[in-house]
């Protein structure tokens, strides 16, 4: 599926338009709205379940069974309606030869998605919950615009096929509008699909129903953050779970401040302090992040337990060391690796997504090159990926495994790495201030090049150059004077 997002007077951006792909990268100076986009992202993602092609399915088709398996409570007409629109659906499901739409649902199903897709409520609460901000007027752009509307709109397609949009507008303290479409004719089944081989007629079939329409593309998947600040919060989670502990009590609470967690890193704090393996994550997912710990970390990072109900420690050995290390004591690179460790062992699994604020900070450039390479595996084994970065050793490696997946497509493969990109699964974006932002297109030869990073090279080397010539001038003067 092709996600769009489109943005206008959001936070820092003037204006932005980018599609996600199974790497999505952002670029630019400090202070010009890479985090605000990613943490959008990350509202969306949490709001609609990952995005899916339609939107809460697996709750609407509950929703509807519910309806079904009550119906005795409703007057005879409603019931003779709603097992009218069952067998109409089923109808139109047991034709194989032609595709079955959404429109083809019982009608009280896809009012029902409408209605959700358009709350008026829903989607500004997730975003005040991310942001940390009182209202949803907050965002409305704070660098000069304040009296443009802000716009957020979302659109999921595939190819010349749109499934759904949604859009949300706001102006001054005036409360957000929501509007939204999904497409009546967007195929849920094609014509001839496997899972309409069997042939469902009665009403108690409604479950059966819904169980043959799921498909991958229906589930919801996970969303994962890793804020720019993971690092220190890694090295003081003990001070953290201390303060959690003391929070519970009254007298805890007089002493606290009120002040709070934005969203993402509230919901960072929380798998991490009550991590437990759940067991989605593929066996290539977790080779990823054994691969991880063997090539940077030089060592395993464990997780444990005093009790079942205790909350976790996390822990770090190294290969040629005999005791563990708690996070306090291991280096910035452990703890700054360490949460995505954890989320490749046992959380994470295909589909999901998982956006990594600066993935090179306190990283050698050595290892930056390296983790880029993770980041390919994670592509290649279906995680969706976005980062948020400043790093060229970074983008350069990027670069080279978009050139590796190259190769692959004309039948070749280099004997460096297994690891690859497509160049169609990678979309770059420079951030800039008060400009729209830009797509990175890659260059076979220039690869992914941000042009303030051009910029500042060629300063540096001018400046260098004037200094070494200024040196050679001061000395020439003095040997002359000396004579």
């Amino acid at each position: 599926m092709d996600i769009y997002i489109k943005v206008k007077n959001f936070g820092p951006i003037e204006k932005a338009e980018i599609d996600l792909r199974p790497l999505t990268v952002f670029v630019g100076e400090s202070n010009t709205g890479k985090t605000y986009l990613a943490a959008l992202i990350y509202a969306l993602h949490k709001h609609f379940g990952g995005i899916p092609q339609f939107p809460w399915a697996d709750f609407v088709a509950s929703h509807f069974s519910f309806l079904y398996r009550s119906r005795d409570g409703y007057p005879q007409s409603q019931r003779e309606a709603l097992e009218q629109d069952i067998l109409e659906a089923l109808e139109k499901l047991n034709t194989p030869e032609r595709p079955f739409k959404f429109s083809d649902l019982p009608q009280q199903i896809t009012t029902r998605s409408q209605s959700i897709l358009t709350d008026q409520e829903g989607f500004p609460d997730e975003l005040i919950r991310c942001f940390d901000f009182e209202t949803v007027s907050k965002l409305i752009r704070f660098t000069g615009s304040q009296d443009n509307p802000m716009k957020v709109s979302l659109s999921v397609r595939e190819g010349n096929q749109k499934y759904w949009d949604f859009e949300m507008q706001a102006a001054g303290s005036a409360k957000p509008t929501i509007t939204g479409h999904i497409n009546p004719d967007m195929t849920l089944l094609a014509p001839n699909d496997a899972r309409r081989k069997t042939e469902l007629h009665e009403i108690p079939d409604v479950e059966r129903l819904f169980r043959t329409l799921h498909a991958r593309r229906w589930r919801s998947s996970d969303s994962y953050y890793l804020p720019a600040a993971r690092s220190g919060i890694m090295q003081s989670l003990g001070v953290i779970k201390l303060s959690l502990i003391k929070r519970t009590t009254r007298i805890g609470l007089d002493r606290l401040e009120s002040s709070t967690f934005s969203g993402m890193i509230a919901d960072f704090l929380e798998w991490v302090i009550s991590y437990t393996e759940i067991g989605t994550s593929s066996s290539s997912i977790r080779r990823a992040a054994e691969q991880l710990e063997t090539d940077l970390l030089e060592g395993r990072i464990e997780v444990k337990r005093s009790t079942p109900e205790a909350y976790s420690e996390f822990l770090y050995r190294p290969d040629q060391g005999k005791e563990t290390l708690r996070m306090s004591h291991a280096s910035a690179m452990v703890s700054e690796l360490a949460p995505l460790v954890y989320l490749l062992q046992g959380i994470i699994g295909p589909g999901d997504l998982i956006i990594i604020e600066e993935p090179e900070s306190h990283l050698h450039p050595g290892a930056q090159t390296k983790i880029a390479q993770t980041l390919a595996r994670l592509v290649r084994a279906g995680v969706r990926v976005l980062i948020t970065t400043h790093s060229n050793y970074l983008l350069q490696q990027i670069g080279n495994l978009i050139r590796e997946g190259e190769l692959q497509k004309l039948g070749e493969s280099t004997s460096e790495s297994a690891d690859y990109l497509r160049k169609e699964e990678v979309g770059a974006w420079q951030f800039y201030k008060n400009e729209p932002v830009t797509e990175l297109p890659f260059d076979l030869v220039e690869g992914i090049e941000p042009e303030d990073h051009l910029d500042i090279a060629e300063d540096l080397y001018n400046q260098s150059a004037g200094l070494q010539n200024r040196i050679e001038q001061t000395k020439a003067s003095d040997a002359v004077e000396s004579e």
